[in-house]
């Protein structure tokens, strides 16, 4: 076979390069072919969809974590499959609920002992119920870090929390509804046998989601005690509500953030009556700013919202009663709990204040958690939990054995 180009021989180091050249092409577009596969398998699930998330009868009477329905996916992520789940728990009451989710499992042998279930939870995406991860076209895109998690053997599962994706009450920032969702969804994960699950449990989430997954981590031992928990994570967590409401008082992300959560505490808590608490004014936009989630309308989010800038509140909210009672109460940091804690803080977040976070990691470990704390220089809101990743799985497979 010739070794020419133009009538002129190649260079070894050439001939190398157009052989590396080829197997990056190779590789991306079987990568890419992979991917629009599965993409493909998301839209033939498309028209079957709301069916899901319609609860039949008796959705939820049963234990708590036990299954209500469950559909395979087909667009499930490379060397992994993938379910819709629907499942039961219970809110902050303590009365029954049912919250919907995905659970993804790799395709590989399970080790041993069963595999750990890791339990996703996801930071906010708007109240309403069409804006369920789970419901989306890809419903496995806001799960971060998910390939990472796969390819080192855990099953994940990722809760929509009650009242998103099925009919349930609104449990925005609500800490028990969040942390039980997070805690069942495990044992939903569990009663699959495809799972292979052990008893073996870590939580990971971001800003709502990691506030969950702490309040998942403080109950886990009187709500779910057959759960070991190895390992609790959480991105840039709304841990501090007074302090997450006090910093943004009179600015856009007050005005959203607050039309989800004192819709949500009104919803649930007697005492909460929301002509209370907000103007006029925000009493006749807050149930529009309601129905539009946030990734995909925050354009129009803002645009209601600027007006409210300054004229949103009657009243300090974290000094008012009953809302500065019910912020401290569905604030993180209560309880004490065995596993060990890794928490990454973004220096250039304007919504989680660094400082808040850091005077949090001060206070959990004030209570004898082995606390490990990451801030990232760069990392926005937005960002943390991606950028955080490379540490995470370094934290994840020195302390997870």
């Amino acid at each position: 076979m010739s070794d020419r180009s133009g009538g002129r021989r190649l260079k070894p180091g050439y001939r190398w390069a157009t052989v590396f050249v080829a197997a990056v092409l190779a590789v991306t577009s079987g990568l890419v072919a992979v991917e629009a596969l599965r993409l493909a398998g998301d839209a033939l699930e498309r028209p079957g969809v709301d069916a899901f998330y319609e609860q039949p009868a008796d959705a939820a009477v049963g234990d708590p974590g036990s299954l209500v329905k469950i559909d395979p996916l087909l667009g499930a992520p490379l060397a992994a499959r993938a379910w819709r789940i629907m499942y039961r728990t219970t809110d902050v009451h303590g009365d029954p609920a049912v919250a919907t989710g995905v659970l993804v499992v790799p395709l590989a042998p399970a080790p041993p002992g069963g595999r750990i279930v890791l339990s996703w939870g996801h930071p906010t995406t708007g109240a309403a119920r069409e804006c369920a991860p789970s419901y989306g076209f890809d419903p496995f895109l806001a799960i971060e870090g998910l390939r990472p998690l796969l390819d080192r053997g855990y099953a994940v599962v990722a809760t929509d929390y009650i009242g998103m994706g099925t009919d349930g009450p609104d449990s925005y920032l609500v800490g028990v509804s969040g942390g039980n969702a997070v805690l069942d969804a495990v044992r939903a994960a569990r009663s699959i046998p495809e799972t292979r699950a052990s008893d073996r449990v870590v939580l990971w989430g971001h800003s709502q989601g990691g506030a969950a997954v702490l309040f998942a981590a403080e109950r886990a031992a009187s709500y779910a005690s057959e759960l070991q928990i190895d390992a609790v994570a959480a991105a840039a967590p709304a841990a501090s509500l007074p302090n997450l409401m006090s910093a943004h008082l009179d600015d856009i992300s007050g005005v959203t953030i607050g039309s989800y959560a004192f819709t949500a505490f009104a919803s649930v808590y007697p005492d909460a009556e929301l002509d209370d608490i907000l103007t006029p004014a925000a009493l006749e936009i807050v149930p529009r700013m309601n129905q539009l989630c946030l990734l995909s309308n925050i354009s129009e989010l803002h645009r209601i919202g600027e007006p409210l800038v300054g004229d949103f509140t009657l009243s300090d909210p974290t000094t008012t009663a009953p809302w500065a009672e019910l912020l401290a109460e569905n604030s993180a940091g209560s309880t004490a709990f065995d596993a060990p804690l890794f928490v990454a803080q973004g220096l250039d977040d304007e919504l989680v204040v660094p400082d808040d976070t850091a005077d949090f990691v001060r206070h959990e470990a004030g209570l004898g958690i082995r606390v490990t704390y990451e801030t990232i220089p760069f990392a926005t809101h937005g960002t943390v939990a991606y950028l955080a990743l490379p540490g995470l799985m370094q934290w994840l497979d020195r302390v997870v054995r």
